[in-house]
Parts: C-alpha cells; structure tokens; sequence
C-alpha cells in the first residue's frame, strides 16, 4: 500500500481497510438477529465471518481506488480513505444501538483485538486464506521495486500497470480482511513494521522488506500479546500473597 498510494502513511487501517473489515464482521454479528436463522448461522460460522470481514476490506479499497482516478494527489486519497473509516464507524455505531447485549459482548471483544481462543478449524481457514495472500504479495515483489522508481518509468519498463495494482488489491483484501477477522482491527503493526525493516536494512528492495516484514510483524506482535497478558499474571500473584 505504501509503495502504491506512494505515501509512508498508507496502511489497511488509514486507507479504511481495517474498518471496512470491521463493518463486515459488524454486519454478522450485530445484524444476524435481522436475518433468517438458517442464514445468521450459515454467516456466523468461521467461513462466513472471515467472507464478510474481507468483503468489507475489499469494497473499501475499491471505493478508495475509484476516488484516486479523480485525485491525484496521494494526501487528498488518505483524507479519503479516512473519511471511509469514519463512515463505516458511524454505520457500526448505529448497527450496536439496535443490538442486544450479548451480541454487543461478542462484537466488543472481537474489537479489543485478540490472538488466542482460535479453534484448529479457523486457524486452518486463516491460514489458507493468508497464503493465498502473500503468494500474490509474492508474484508483485518485482513490480512493486519498478513502482519505486515511479509509475511512468515503470510502464516504460513493460510493467502491466492495471495487473499489478489488481493483484496488491486482492493480496491487500485477503490478507486485511482475515486477518482483522479472527484478530480484530490491530492497527500499529501493519503501519510501523514496514519502516522498522527498512530502518533495519537500509533497503528499499521488496525482497528482502517481504521477509523481513512477516519477521519482524510476527516477533512484535507476539511482544505485544505477551506484555498486554502480563497483567493476568501478576495480580493473581499479588492476590495471592
């Protein structure tokens, strides 16, 4: 996303990705009680929440793409994209007002952001569902350096534009959507570990930020997790004494 928008402040969660995802997952769970039962169960199985989440992830993104043909200043795209967020805030605000108690509980942790209590069943969805991700991230890697040298120069180059900027929209929409999903809308990671990489290697090159992006993601994320549950941990202990 940064290298596309051309902008170091692009992210799932500035361009509205992460909220049209939630509003997806919103539209399951709070809007379930308005749907047929037979249906509400088909949407809130993990296959339905996990479709739904990147559904929303994928509208928005497009919606941000038909409004950057128009703009072409990449600022005025982000303002865009954050404009998104709000509208798809201010529609699960109104989805939570009508919704019982208990579906705004499920919603509520969901939004908190959480890596744990994942049946095998959905860690094997997520996990298809990420490779299928990061197998297009593969396939733009090479695209994606040419874009660094500018758009123009890299149609010079024989760079098929309009594919490439398909393929990071689907690798993008997959990957936002199911992951915000089954982790909820965690929004620092996807902003600030692509920096931390190239601070790390002094690169630009795609090849090596891949790798080391799903590195260094994975290691903070999981830093973050433990220090978030230390709290759990120690005031049993204080309890105790």
């Amino acid at each position: 996303m940064q290298t596309l928008f051309r902008n170091p402040l692009a992210g799932p969660y500035v361009l509205g990705l992460s909220s049209g995802a939630s509003l997806g997952v919103a539209m399951v769970i709070l809007g379930a009680a308005f749907l047929p039962s037979f249906l509400a169960e088909i949407l809130l199985s993990s296959y339905g929440i996990v479709l739904a989440s990147s559904l929303g992830s994928f509208l928005v993104l497009m919606a941000v793409l038909a409004v950057s043909h128009r703009l072409r200043d990449t600022m005025a795209i982000l303002i865009v994209g954050l404009m998104f967020g709000s509208l798809t805030s201010a529609i699960v605000g109104t989805l939570t007002y009508f919704s019982t108690a208990e579906q705004l509980q499920k919603f509520t942790f969901w939004s908190l952001g959480n890596l744990g209590n994942l049946s095998w069943s959905s860690i094997g969805i997520l996990a298809v569902c990420v490779t299928i991700g990061l197998l297009l991230s593969l396939l733009s890697i090479k695209p994606l350096n040419a874009l660094l040298l500018g758009e123009n120069y890299a149609r010079s180059l024989g760079l098929n534009y309009t594919k490439t900027r398909i393929i990071i929209i689907f690798a993008t929409s997959i990957l936002a959507g199911s992951i915000t999903a089954y982790a909820g809308p965690i929004a620092f990671i996807g902003l600030a570990v692509p920096h931390i990489a190239k601070l790390v290697f002094q690169t630009s090159n795609h090849t090596v930020l891949f790798w080391s992006t799903i590195l260094f993601g994975a290691m903070i994320m999981l830093i973050c997790d433990s220090i978030s549950q230390m709290p759990e941990v120690i005031l049993p202990c204080q309890s105790m004494r």
